[in-house]
């Protein structure tokens, strides 16, 4: 699903679509075991619910998992996917997955990973639909 591309980043094709949800999701099953597989630090622990961070045009996407999201498809919220120049969806999309460590970066630019240190639930629901990253040697990538 996803190949080496960069220090930072998986490069990986998904169908991309519209959502009215207010989060980026794909299915909850992919979601899980690309997590695993790429985040997985050792520990023995990985958490599941924790989100993939993608990158999608400009913007970085903080992904979660969804029973009811078709196999390889990344639903986006509408308002973002009015941004992209896709016309007939679902598209077929290069989608940047980003590696552990960088996404872990990203997702402290949300505070999501001071809100789970707390004891938090994590983002809250305006922090964890789309959020764009600026700058940093992996902005053009």
């Amino acid at each position: 699903m996803f190949e080496e591309f960069s220090r930072s980043y998986y490069l990986g094709r998904l169908y991309v679509t519209p959502s009215e949800q207010d989060g980026a999701v794909m299915a909850r099953t992919q979601h899980e075991r690309v997590t695993e597989q790429l985040y997985h630090d050792g520990s023995g622990i990985t958490r599941l619910d924790s989100p993939l961070v993608m990158k999608l045009d400009t913007a970085h996407l903080a992904v979660h998992g969804d029973e009811a999201v078709p196999a390889d498809t990344l639903a986006v919220p509408d308002r973002l996917f009015d941004r992209l120049d896709i016309d007939t969806p679902p598209a077929l999309t290069e989608v940047f997955l980003a590696k552990a460590d960088r996404a872990s970066q990203l997702l402290q630019f949300t505070g999501y990973g001071e809100a789970r240190r707390s004891g938090g639930t994590g983002t809250t629901d305006d922090q964890r639909d789309d959020w764009s990253v600026g700058g940093g040697p992996d902005a053009g990538t």
